[in-house]
């Protein structure tokens, strides 16, 4: 008989084994795995961005999927207190742009290795490929798991910390959210969010921009009615199947949405590649280069503005050959060239399946989740955090924050109630 079970040894998972055995209490934590922390070893780049400095206020804009859900558990463990646990257990961390958290040494491996330690350090119990086939309950409670052996284990409190469905080769493959179906609680549709989008355009079928990357472009969705839905400038790339890179990840969840309003309908992206000025001025600024040296071919007064692949790939879509020369242009083509430069649209048909997403958008519904204890509102005892929950961010230390503050606070309520428990039996 444990006190507290966790399932599952990410992120969510190791940090609420943690909390739960600070209570004093005897922890049980089960993995279907090889090895722990599969999934933060790899976050990062393998530097492991283990948290984001900016104010909550813009963490929570950062987490567009039930982001506000989380002021609650904010109250009680926050991305400070996420910076200070970790310089407490010897990561020495440091701030890199946009508030991204690292360790000092950039390797992942010390911030999976310091939470291994600490749990060593406060006798948790781990059980590697160990699959949960279901949760033990009865009308009100949790009573412990069925592993697939068969075996069956008891349990005062459960802590679900099995993941969502993206990136599976860590272990996430959506175990969890029929247990927490079985338990009374309400799972949103899942989708991929942070993924690469799919596009049907001629130019992306015969990869003549495969490999391009836009550096600080505005990328937009766009609705059926032309309303732009989400604006990210930041960093883009063309592939052989469509568009990836930072601003298109962020937009990706924006496109999926609006498929499933539209049903299933292409949407439009719009990029701008001169995201500091309007296209009145754009028009001035290339007019004044290409006038000031009306000799030069148009392709060589414009390089400073854009890459080569995507100047002379917007030159040819306005018609401008690339050898004229500023001489023979016209007004016109000029202002063409420069509204396609600020709005160039392609459409997109979709995405990458949820299993090459970064985050998976939808899972166990936070309205059935009390906030400052990550406890089920259906089952006593039962308690989730991580990325099972409908909860998701961008890439940037914003998921990470969701699942070890859930994780932390789920574990130490895990712990409390298990106490509670064992008093009532005593």
């Amino acid at each position: 008989m444990y006190d507290v079970i966790v399932i599952g040894g990410g992120p969510s998972g190791l940090m609420a084994s943690i909390a739960a055995a600070e209570q004093g209490r005897k922890v049980l934590l089960l993995e279907k795995g090889k090895k722990l922390g599969t999934k933060l070893a790899i976050s990062g780049g393998g530097r492991c961005n283990v948290t984001n400095r900016l104010p909550q206020e813009e963490i929570v804009k950062h987490i567009p999927g039930n982001g506000r859900f989380l002021y609650g558990p904010f109250s009680v463990f926050n991305n400070e207190d996420i910076i200070a646990f970790f310089e407490g257990l010897g990561v020495a961390l440091k701030e890199e742009d946009h508030g991204r958290m690292f360790p000092v040494s950039n390797k992942a491996k010390d911030v999976v290795n310091a939470l291994l330690v600490e749990m060593e350090r406060l006798n948790v119990t781990t059980t590697l490929d160990s699959r949960v086939k279901k949760l033990l309950m009865d009308d009100n409670k949790v009573l412990g798991v069925r592993l697939e052996s068969g075996e069956e284990i008891r349990s005062q409190s459960i802590v679900v910390a099995v993941g969502g469905k993206a990136v599976p080769q860590t272990g996430s493959t959506g175990d969890g959210y029929p247990w927490a179906e079985k338990a009374g609680h309400t799972v949103t549709e899942l989708y991929p969010t942070e993924v690469p989008l799919l596009s049907n355009e001629s130019f992306i079928h015969s990869k003549e921009l495969q490999g391009l990357a836009l550096r600080d472009v505005a990328v937009s969705v766009l609705n059926a009615k032309g309303k732009t839905l989400v604006v990210h400038q930041m960093d883009m790339l063309f592939t052989h199947f469509g568009l990836s890179g930072p601003a298109i990840l962020r937009c990706s969840q924006y496109v999926v949405k609006e498929r499933m309003k539209n049903g299933n309908q292409a949407v439009d992206i719009q990029i701008d590649s001169l995201p500091s000025m309007n296209e009145e001025k754009a028009f001035q600024m290339i007019n004044t280069l290409v006038k000031d040296d009306a000799k030069k071919a148009v392709k060589n007064t414009l390089k400073s503005i854009a890459p080569e692949r995507w100047l002379l790939f917007l030159l040819h879509k306005v018609g401008i050959e690339p050898s004229e020369t500023g001489a023979q242009l016209s007004t016109e083509k000029i202002r063409s060239l420069a509204k396609t430069l600020k709005s160039f649209r392609l459409k997109v048909n979709g995405t990458q399946p949820i299993e090459k997403a970064f985050v998976t958008g939808g899972g166990v519904s936070v309205k059935e989740i009390v906030p400052k204890t990550m406890a089920s509102r259906m089952k006593e005892g039962l308690f989730f955090c991580g990325e099972i929950l409908d909860i998701h961010g961008y890439t940037g230390g914003y998921n990470i924050t969701s699942a070890l503050v859930t994780g932390r606070i789920a574990g130490m309520s895990a712990g409390e109630h298990a106490t509670t428990a064992n008093q009532t039996i005593n």
